[in-house]
């Protein structure tokens, strides 16, 4: 079961992924960062899951974060911090070795890019949480994935390339202040001792779970009208929010979706900028 945004984020859907996570055996997430979330409410006590998939707060549901996701080390790391200090487990949450890792530069870049539109009037109104920029890296075939994070030896050699290159960028292009490299390495370095054991290849978990009849929920996240090439352009997301984006974001196949569930709410709202008819 697919439950997604039919609009441009914020319709509420989160109320709806909180029912029936508490009756999925596994959630997914499967596109954005954390740049979307939703607050969910439960035991009095209010919860704030940006990236981690709403069926963490059940027991037993595994939660995955799928291949299409962008993830933030440092900001994972918080999300699951913060559940500890509530009591909740995160022995089953799993992030794919695929999911590219959002960098400092990331952020930066994204603030940067974000003040030098918004001189021209053409600012999109991104979260500067450093998603666009992730994907570009994607894109062109020169990001950091998971599986390169929780390998020393291999993220120490990418991560000193790209930051290198970020750094010329950053300074040439922006005229801003390098960003201090060896920091930055050392301080990944410690998240990803911190993350290998919930790096799993999430493709096999879904279609094993798919295969072995357990129910399957994929949690949308933002929504459809800030689709990357169905939505308002250029003020959209850099992922595919929508139905069809689930199965690559996810890496199924399309028929192991059997229901679509689209949430709109009776008004319009959107985040950042562009038309809101």
């Amino acid at each position: 079961k697919v439950i997604l945004g039919a609009q441009w984020g914020d319709e509420g859907k989160g109320k709806f992924i909180d029912i029936f996570a508490g009756k999925a055996d596994l959630v997914v997430r499967s596109q954005g960062g954390n740049n979307a979330g939703h607050t969910v409410v439960a035991g009095g006590e209010k919860y704030k899951l940006q990236l981690i998939p709403s069926g963490i707060l059940y027991p037993e549901c595994v939660n995955v974060i799928g291949p299409g996701v962008v993830v933030n080390p440092k900001a994972v790391l918080g999300e699951i911090d913060g559940l500890h200090d509530k009591g909740v487990s995160t022995d089953k949450l799993f992030i794919d070795a695929r999911c590219h890792c959002i960098m400092p530069w990331h952020l930066e870049l994204d603030a940067l890019s974000e003040a030098e539109k918004a001189k021209e009037g053409t600012a999109i109104g991104t979260t500067k949480k450093g998603i666009g920029p992730t994907y570009m890296d994607k894109s062109e075939r020169s990001g950091i994935r998971m599986w390169d994070l929780v390998h020393e030896e291999v993220f120490r050699k990418k991560a000193r390339f790209a930051g290198e290159e970020k750094n010329r960028l950053i300074t040439k292009l922006y005229g801003a202040e390098p960003m201090d490299l060896d920091k930055i390495i050392e301080e990944y370095v410690a998240y990803g001792k911190r993350l290998a054991d919930h790096v799993e290849d999430v493709s096999v978990l879904v279609y094993n779970s798919y295969n072995e009849g357990k129910k399957i929920l994929f949690e949308g996240a933002q929504g459809t009208l800030l689709d990357l090439d169905m939505g308002t352009y250029p003020f959209v997301t850099s992922s595919h929010p929508v139905a069809g984006g689930f199965a690559i974001g996810a890496g199924v196949g399309p028929r192991m979706i059997d229901e679509v569930i689209g949430v709109a709410k009776a008004y319009t709202t959107r985040a950042g900028e562009g038309p809101s008819p």
